[in-house]
């Protein structure tokens, strides 16, 4: 940030190194969940390139997608979804449809409409990803195993969980031969086939691998991390379905608490948490 100030000041705010290094940092805060922070950022990034080096300059292409991106962390997905139909629509022309930024803005709107419960939609997206990059960039290229993951989160939601569970250990074999254990994609994979469990009545299964990519995440990303909330989250919900009432409350009230201290109370992901916490508080009550 002290750098980034640095180049304001010295080289003016419109100069090429002083955008590139706040879109570098917006992509260092989005990638941390600090996603108030990446949109300060993004946003006047992006509005900059669009009026020094044209709204379908890559590097304004590379910031729109960033921005939607971030929108979408947010649960914005009205606004994600507008830009990112822009900036694949642009890159596309642009770039061609094969191109490597193209395939990830068009992976970028698929999670937009899955999070709308557009699932047609997102699925067809889904699909065309994956098969254009296992021609471009071949079985095994991290991008290819990003988008069959993505494909299994699609089919899970719409109970599809054979064809999800076939493809989700598909991909978790090949990520742990080409990534490490600990790799945030593979810890992804990792929780889609707990989830899949869960759904299946494989609850025990379910809960013993949320366990685990909940304690990796939590020692690899920290316990504030978005992704490790999320991993928290689902296995809360294991040990309620399994009868472990106290366990369960326990880890919705440590969710609810870190979500209204990074995110805020108003925020939905912490309404979201709260509600479910005092539902479950409500219900043990209701026992005794």
């Amino acid at each position: 940030m002290q750098a980034m100030q640095m180049r304001k000041r010295v080289l003016g705010l419109e100069h090429p190194d002083t955008l590139s290094n706040m879109a570098n940092l917006a992509s260092t805060f989005m990638n941390q969940g600090r996603y108030k922070e990446a949109e300060e950022l993004g946003q006047p990034a992006m509005e900059i390139r669009m009026s020094v080096l044209g709204q379908e300059h890559p590097y304004t292409l590379n910031s729109m997608a960033n921005l939607a991106l971030t929108y979408m962390n947010q649960r914005r997905f009205t606004e994600a979804n507008e830009l990112g139909v822009q900036a694949m629509g642009m890159r596309i022309r642009v770039l061609g449809k094969e191109h490597q930024d193209t395939l990830t803005s068009m992976s970028h709107l698929a999670s937009t409409y899955r999070n709308q419960k557009r699932w047609k939609e997102a699925e067809e997206l889904d699909v065309m990803t994956l098969e254009m990059r296992k021609r471009v960039l071949g079985q095994e290229h991290p991008d290819t195993l990003t988008s069959m993951g993505n494909l299994v989160g699609t089919y899970m939601y719409q109970k599809r969980c054979k064809e999800a569970e076939e493809l989700a250990v598909q991909t978790i074999e090949k990520r742990k031969r080409i990534l490490v254990h600990e790799h945030p994609s593979t810890l992804n994979s990792l929780r889609n086939l707990a989830s899949i469990f869960w759904n299946t009545g494989r609850l025990k299964e379910s809960e013993e691998l949320e366990e685990m990519v909940t304690e990796t995440k939590t020692r690899v990303f920290g316990q504030e991390h978005p992704n490790t909330l999320i991993s928290m989250l689902k296995l809360a919900c294991t040990y309620k379905s399994r009868h472990r009432m106290e366990e369960a409350i326990a880890m919705m009230q440590q969710v609810s608490s870190i979500r209204s201290a990074t995110l805020g109370k108003d925020h939905p992901d912490t309404v979201y948490s709260i509600s479910i916490l005092h539902m479950w508080r409500d219900e043990e009550a209701a026992t005794r």
